[in-house]
C-alpha cells in the first residue's frame, strides 16, 4: 500500500512564497509508486485548503482563482485522529478528505519553522519529518540557539540582545550597551526571522538606530551580533537524528552586497521564476581547505545533536578570513528547498532526501511510542485523593 503523505506549506510567514516553492521541489522529487501526496496550503491569513490545482505552481500567480479551485479543510486537535476533514461537506461527498500516515512540513520561517506548527502535530500525534517542537523553536530563535550552543563549546560571534520595550524604555542605555560590547560594525537582526528578512549591517549611530526600528518591526526581540568584515560564508547540511547524523559536502553562497540578501537566495534566477535556494548563485562544493571543510562538518554535526535535531537541517557559518576563526552563524531546521542541491553533490537524490525523512519521521514515532506518557496512577482514586496540600477537598483560595 502507499503511504499518505501530507504536505503542508504556505503559512502565516513572510516567507510563504518560498514555502510554496520547496513544497513544489519536493513534491516533484517523490516517488508516486510510493506515495499518495495530499497537498495542504495554509494562507497568509491561517486558513487550510486542499486540491489538484495546488501542484501547479503556476497558480499561485492568482491567489484568489487558486483557492476557488481548491476546498477548505482542518485537521482535528485529537490524538491519534490523523484525518483531513473538509470544512464543507457537499451532498454526496464524505467528509474525510485523507487520512494521513504522515505529514512533510515544507514551511518556513515564524509560525511555521518555529515549532507552532510542530506542537499542532505533537498534539494530533501525526508523524512528521523534521525537527520537534523543541528544536524547532529552539532553532528558529537566534538569541536561545546562540546560548545553547555557547553552553556547549560550539562557537559563534559575539552578541547581545534586548526587547521592543526595552528599546522602547531604555534606547540610550542599550546603545551605550552595544557600542561598548561590539562596537561598530554590526549586523542587526530580528530574533526569529528567516530568509534574510529584517537584517541590515549598521557602522556608525544612526545607521544602528534605523536598523533596529527595521528589525522590530518583524519581532519583538531584536539580536545584534558583531559583524565580521572579511567574511566568507560558507553552508552545510546534516540528515539524520539526534544520535546519528551525516554532513552534506560544503557551498559558499554569493553574495551582491554585505550580506547575503532575499534577493541573492531567492531572486538570481535571470529573469526565470525563483527556484528557491536553488536560484542561489553558489560555489559548490566549497573551495576550503581540508582541514575547514572537516571543522565546519562537525561543527554542523555538534550543532545539530546540540539542538535535538531531526530530519534534514542546513546550518549556516561564517569565516573571518583575518583571522581563520570559523564560527557558526544560525540553523535553518526547514532549509530553503530542503537543500536538495547539497545532498545531490553528497550522492543522494532528492527523492532518496524524502524517503529517509519520511523514514526518520516514522522511527521517531514508533520510538515515542515505548515512553511512558502517565504515571499509570489515579490520585483520585487513592484512599487519601485530597492530598496533604488541598486537605481532602478542593480548598483554598481557588477552591472555594
Amino acid at each position: 500500500m502507499k503511504t499518505n503523505v501530507g504536505v503542508v506549506f504556505g503559512g502565516r510567514s513572510v516567507e510563504n512564497e518560498i514555502s510554496v516553492i520547496t513544497a513544489n521541489q519536493a513534491i516533484q522529487a517523490m516517488d508516486r509508486e510510493k506515495y499518495n501526496i495530499i497537498p495542504i496550503y495554509i494562507t497568509k491569513e491561517g486558513k487550510w485548503y486542499s486540491g489538484e490545482a495546488l501542484f501547479n505552481v503556476a497558480n499561485y500567480r492568482d491567489t484568489k482563482k487558486l483557492l476557488s479551485m481548491c476546498e477548505e479543510v482542518y485537521m482535528k486537535p485529537i490524538y491519534g485522529d490523523n484525518n483531513l476533514y473538509r470544512t464543507k461537506k457537499g451532498f454526496f461527498q464524505k467528509e474525510v478528505v485523507a487520512t494521513l500516515d504522515v505529514i512533510l512540513p515544507a514551511l518556513h520561517g515564524t509560525n511555521c519553522e518555529d515549532g507552532t506548527f510542530q506542537g499542532v502535530m505533537e498534539f494530533s500525534g501525526i508523524p512528521y519529518t523534521g525537527c520537534n517542537t523543541l528544536a524547532s523553536a529552539n532553532g528558529m530563535d537566534k538569541i536561545t540557539m546562540k546560548m545553547i550552543l555557547k553552553e556547549c563549546g560550539i562557537p559563534v560571534v559575539d552578541y547581545c540582545w534586548f526587547s521592543d520595550k526595552e528599546w522602547d524604555d531604555k534606547k540610550e542605555a542599550t546603545v551605550e550597551r552595544i557600542e561598548e560590547k561590539l562596537g561598530y560594525p554590526v549586523i542587526v537582526k530580528p530574533a526569529n526571522s528567516g530568509s534574510s528578512v529584517g537584517i541590515r549591517a549598521a557602522h556608525n549611530r544612526e545607521e544602528l538606530l534605523d536598523a533596529i526600528d527595521y528589525a522590530i518591526s518583524f519581532t519583538s526581540r531584536v539580536i545584534i551580533e558583531k559583524y565580521v568584515q572579511k567574511l566568507k560564508e560558507v553552508n552545510c547540511a546534516v540528515l539524520g537524528n539526534y544520535y546519528e547524523c551525516q554532513p552534506s559536502v560544503c557551498e559558499v553562497p554569493v553574495r551582491s552586497g554585505e550580506i547575503l540578501s532575499y534577493q541573492d537566495k531567492y531572486m538570481n534566477g535571470g529573469g526565470k521564476q525563483s527556484q528557491g535556494m536553488q536560484s542561489t548563485v553558489r560555489e559548490i562544493p566549497a573551495n576550503l581547505p581540508e582541514e575547514s571543510t572537516k571543522f565546519i562538518q562537525n561543527a554542523a554535526c555538534e550543532t545539530f545533536r546540540a539542538l535535538s535535531c531531526d530530519g534534514v537541517a542546513r546550518i549556516d557559518f561564517i569565516i573571518d578570513e583575518a583571522t581563520g576563526e570559523i564560527f557558526v552563524n544560525e540553523i535553518n531546521t526547514i532549509p530553503g528547498s530542503l537543500s536538495f542541491y547539497l545532498w545531490e553533490y553528497s550522492g543522494i537524490n532528492f527523492g532518496t532526501l524524502i524517503d529517509k525523512l519520511i523514514d526518520i519521521a516514522l522511527r521517531r514515532k514508533q520510538d515515542a511510542g515505548f515512553k511512558a506518557v502517565n504515571y499509570g496512577e489515579n490520585i483520585f482514586a487513592a484512599g487519601n485523593s485530597g492530598g496533604a496540600k488541598m486537605g481532602g477537598k478542593m480548598g483554598g483560595k481557588f477552591g472555594k
